[in-house]
This record gives structure tokens, C-alpha cells and sequence, in this order.
């Protein structure tokens, strides 16, 4: 459905994969960790778009949560990279155990839809770095590009590894 809202001539394609593009000889270790997390990103600004105009509401702040709560490089990361404001929790992995207590509590009168802000502490706000921003949209620009001249290329692959 996603997909289908950013492209809306785009098929479902469960043949795409990843890849690193642009990689030199002299990418460390760390560089190529860092290219997933902004991979991971740039997927996300994509599909966001998406969302906000299905919704007809921009998203922001965004929490991140889950194991990549976790981590304050990425969180800026996707700060600079959506060009909106991350926050980060306390406790970032039990996020589905925490807001199915606060669902509870809100059933049984405990608390109240004002309350359960309060209890999701927040540790740490990543605001967007305005000197990054020309760069993430070019590099946003070709990540899609990238995506759409490759479709046929990933599709004939698949259809290769499903024959063997």
C-alpha cells in the first residue's frame, strides 16, 4: 500500500533489495554502518511522505523507538535526514509494553489522554542540522532515482534466483 502511495504506478515488488551504491576502496568499517543508517532514513523520508499526505499532517516531533531508540547517532541522523525532530524515550525497547500499560490505564480511568505524555520521559530531543541539509537532499534525490532506474534489474535477478 506504501508503495503504492509514493508510486502509484508502482506494483507491490517484493523483488527489491539492498545495495550500497558509491562505495569507494577507502570505506571504513564505520562508513558502511553509517550508509545503512542513512539508508534506513532515506527509506523513511520516503514512506513519510507519503503518510503525511495521506494523512494531510506533517509529522513532527517523531519518536523513535525499538532498538534504534537507542542509539543518539542515528537519531540525529534521521533528524537531519527527514528534516524534523526526533525524540528519544527512556527505555526505547519496551515501547509495546509501555503503551499497552498506558492503554490500560487509560481504559480504567487511571490516567487520562493528558497523562500518558508525561509518562513516555523523554531523554534526549535531535533537531535538524540546517549545514546538512543540501546534502541529504541530493543524496535523497538519488536514493529514489536510484530505486527507479534499478527496479528491472532487481526484478530479472529475482526471477534468476527463483529458478535455481
Amino acid at each position: 500500500l506504501l508503495a503504492r502511495l509514493v508510486d502509484p504506478s508502482a506494483p507491490e515488488d517484493s523483488s527489491l533489495r539492498a545495495a550500497f551504491f558509491n562505495l569507494s576502496i577507502k570505506a571504513r568499517p564505520a562508513d558502511i554502518v553509517r550508509a545503512v543508517f542513512e539508508g534506513v532514513a532515506y527509506n523513511t523520508r520516503w514512506l513519510l511522505g507519503a503518510v503525511e499526505r495521506f494523512t494531510g499532517v506533517r509529522l513532527d516531533p517523531i519518536t523513535l523507538v525499538g532498538g534504534g531508540g537507542r542509539s543518539a547517532v542515528w537519531a540525529q541522523i534521521f533528524a537531519d535526514v527527514l528534516d524534523r525532530t526526533i525524540v528519544r524515550t527512556a527505555d526505547p525497547v519496551a515501547v509495546n509494553l509501555r503503551g499497552a500499560a498506558l492503554l490500560g490505564a487509560l481504559a480504567l480511568g487511571i490516567i487520562d489522554e493528558d497523562g500518558i505524555g508525561a509518562a513516555v520521559p523523554i531523554v534526549e530531543t535531535h533537531r535538524p542540522d540546517r549545514s546538512t541539509r543540501r546534502v541529504h537532499d541530493a543524496h535523497f534525490a538519488e536514493f529514489v532515482s536510484f530505486h527507479k532506474s534499478n527496479r528491472q534489474s532487481y526484478r530479472r535477478l529475482r526471477a534468476v534466483e527463483r529458478r535455481s
